[in-house]
């Protein structure tokens, strides 16, 4: 085993060497060797020589040589003269910042930052990598203004403490409010710092800090995207972009600004409205589209433009909205009833005079609560007192007129156009209507019974002229046998005329005859001819006049007759009615004839209904009881 130790001494120094080599070379000749991937950090511990011995007081980092931790880090290398006894070397690790983040620096030791300020101010040291140029370039302790993006850094951590955070992201149709935790403060009577150009979006704090950007709200606002800001220096409040709808304005008012000369003039006196960019209510309304607007110093009311509707109904109200607070109007009439009616405005707000209309109310909402309520309500109210419900009821066209007129002299002073006023559901109270009603259904009612009447009269005068028309064929016979007798008594006149002349006739010839027989006894019997002619031109003079007077007589006996039975007729008809005399008439022609008006057997059907069975079991009965009868 000696043998064997003597022999190999020599390769056993080697390998002893070779696995103690950094401990030799350290201890020989001060050798430090610095990985690739890693910084060494030195810390001196002693000085053997020099001027600087100490640190100034307050600092913690030595930049010339003096004892402590030193401001120079060791890159990746070798080195010499880094002797144990004196340097102690610490390797740390690469500083790496991952993608989407950003790395935030706290510096441990440099200059006092100054009073107000609350962040370092950026100095020249690339990027924190360069420990001992930020300390003499005048870089400030605490926390930094700059920051690391994302890569790998030799940052020296004795000095510079860093920590990661995200990176900012505005989403889209999303707006980022600012405001920034450094820097001057915000003028007197503004509520925003002013407009600073050139810090990339807040991206270089230093520069905005530098063309002395005020601490607090930010008037820029940053757009969608993502955005390396250091939260120390700003933060984001993230917020829906200001969108106007089609149909609506959007009337901006400013908060921040220089006082601009009002734009309305003399006669309007209810605010001032300025050019853009002013403090105060601006003239030109913005369309419709999307609008990065900070909430926080502007604000935009929206103006419908197109026309809008309001309703005084307590069961109705529009999307907008602005009319939720609206119901039925009640009235009192002129008769002391209350009852309660609908009422719609329609109404429009042009886009030039969308600015006044904000001016003077600050918002749609104040319009319709201060002037179109107490205008529309107190309206109808003294209209009402005017007249009781039925004249309100009965002139509701002209009242809807007469609103309309006087709406729109009252809007037209405050900017706003008075489309149309519409009166809807009319309320009574519910006495009232059942009195009314009431009354309604009793003018029916008569108007139903006249017009009854009327039918009842119409029935009798065609009951009454259908009995005269039926009693026409009797009349008619009446007039006839008059006639008739009249012609029969005057031919029985000429008959005896007739008679009478042939008598005459043949009483002259007779007498000629005689007087040519016997000229002689013309004298003697002249006399006694003529006596006896006389005679009988009288008897039938007597007899001629006799059977005139006869016919005469019997033909107004047959006129007389008929007429008395026409008379009673008509009497007994408007006695009994047409219907009943009818019935009447029949009833006696039947009672002359000795007609049977019931027969002797009656075959009917069950539950007053009949069918073809029950006849043909009627008839078998009757042929039992009397073939011979039911035959014939």
């Amino acid at each position: 085993m000696e043998t064997f130790l003597l022999s190999y001494w020599w390769a056993i120094l080697l390998i002893v060497s070779i696995a103690l080599y950094k401990y030799v070379l350290r201890f020989l000749f001060g050798v430090v060797i610095v990985p690739e991937d890693k910084t060494g950090l030195v810390t001196k511990k002693f000085v053997l020589f020099g001027e600087h011995k100490e640190l100034p007081d307050g600092r913690i980092i030595a930049t010339r040589g003096e004892a402590g931790f030193q401001a120079k880090t060791l890159a990746p290398g070798l080195y010499f003269g880094k002797w144990f006894w004196q340097y102690d070397v610490t390797m740390q690790s690469f500083t790496v910042i991952p993608e989407g983040k950003i790395g935030l620096v706290l510096a441990k030791d440099g200059a006092e930052i100054p009073t107000g300020n609350i962040l370092g101010q950026r100095a020249e040291c690339d990027n924190f990598q360069d420990a001992e140029k930020f300390l003499n370039n005048g870089g400030q302790r605490g926390r930094q203004t700059a920051y690391i993006t994302a890569g790998s850094y030799r940052i020296n951590t004795m000095l510079f403490q860093v920590s990661v955070t995200e990176m900012i992201r505005i989403k889209e149709s999303m707006v980022g409010i600012i405001t920034t935790l450094d820097g001057l403060p915000i003028e007197a009577g503004q509520i925003a710092g002013e407009l600073i150009d050139g810090h990339n979006n807040f991206q270089n704090f230093d520069i905005f800090l530098k063309n002395n950007g005020n601490r607090g709200l930010q008037p820029q606002v940053i757009l969608a995207g993502s955005y390396n800001l250091n939260p120390w220096a700003v933060q984001v409040e993230e917020i829906p972009m200001t969108e106007i709808p089609i149909g609506f304005v959007g009337v901006v008012i400013s908060y921040i600004g220089q006082e601009g000369n009002d734009l309305t003039g003399t006669e309007f006196k209810h605010g001032s409205i300025v050019e853009k960019g002013f403090k105060g209510v601006w003239l030109e309304p913005i369309g419709p589209g999307k609008y990065p607007i900070n909430k926080y110093i502007m604000k935009v009311e929206l103006v419908p433009t197109t026309n809008l509707v309001l309703n005084w109904a307590s069961a109705r109200s529009e999307a907008h909205n602005l009319d939720k607070n609206l119901s039925t109007i009640t009235v009192r009439s002129k008769d002391g009833f209350p009852f309660n009616l609908d009422v719609a405005q329609i109404i429009h707000v042009p886009t030039t005079e969308a600015p006044k209309v904000i001016a003077r109310f600050g918002n749609m909402v104040n319009l319709v609560s201060q002037v179109l309520e107490p205008t529309i309500g107190n309206y109808f109210r003294n209209s009402a007192q005017d007249s009781d419900v039925i004249a309100f009821l009965s002139s509701r066209k002209e009242r809807q007129e007469s609103a309309k007129e006087h709406i729109k002299k009252v809007l037209d002073e405050y900017n706003v156009n008075a489309v149309d006023t519409l009166i809807g559901d009319i309320a009574p109270p519910d006495s009232l209507m059942k009195t009314l009603t009431d009354r309604k259904i009793a003018e029916e009612q008569k108007v139903t019974y006249d017009t009854q009447k009327q039918a009842q009269e119409t029935r009798q005068g065609m009951e009454k002229e259908t009995a005269i028309a039926d009693m026409q064929k009797e009349i008619v016979k009446a007039q006839q046998s008059v006639e008739i007798a009249e012609r029969t008594a005057n031919a029985t006149v000429k008959k005896a005329e007739g008679d009478a002349t042939s008598v005459k006739l043949a009483v002259s010839a007779e007498a000629e005859a005689t007087k040519m027989r016997a000229f002689a006894q013309a004298e003697a019997t002249r006399a006694r001819a003529q006596a006896e002619s006389e005679a009988i031109k009288l008897n039938a003079a007597a007899q001629a006049e006799q059977i005139s007077l006869t016919g005469t007589a019997e033909a107004g006996k047959i006129l007389a007759v008929g007429k008395s039975t026409a008379e009673a007729y008509e009497l007994a008809v408007n006695a009994l009615g047409g219907e009943n005399f009818t019935r009447y008439k029949i009833t006696e022609e039947l009672s002359k004839g000795h007609i049977k008006l019931i027969p002797d057997i009656l075959i009917g059907g069950s539950n007053g209904g009949g069918n073809a069975i029950d006849g043909l079991l009627g008839l078998k009965l009757m042929e039992m009881i009397d073939p011979k009868k039911n035959k014939e």
